[in-house]
């Protein structure tokens, strides 16, 4: 996932913000990692670059 989507990607439980964490970036590219909304308290991870951003119950 490139870094720069960071400022277009939203919570889609509650379209907050989201905060990245425990990252490993290599060449502007986050390869791990965890997303986090401070609103509603989900994470989503990050894994081989792909962010998962599937509902809880639907993970």
């Amino acid at each position: 996932m490139q870094k720069d989507l960071l400022d277009i990607l939203v919570c889609p439980m509650c379209k907050s913000e989201l905060q990245l964490s425990s990252e490993e970036i290599i060449d502007e590219e986050i390869i791990s990692g965890l997303l986090s909304c401070d609103k509603c308290h989900e994470e989503y991870p990050i894994t081989d670059g792909i962010p998962n951003l599937l509902p809880p119950e639907l993970r």
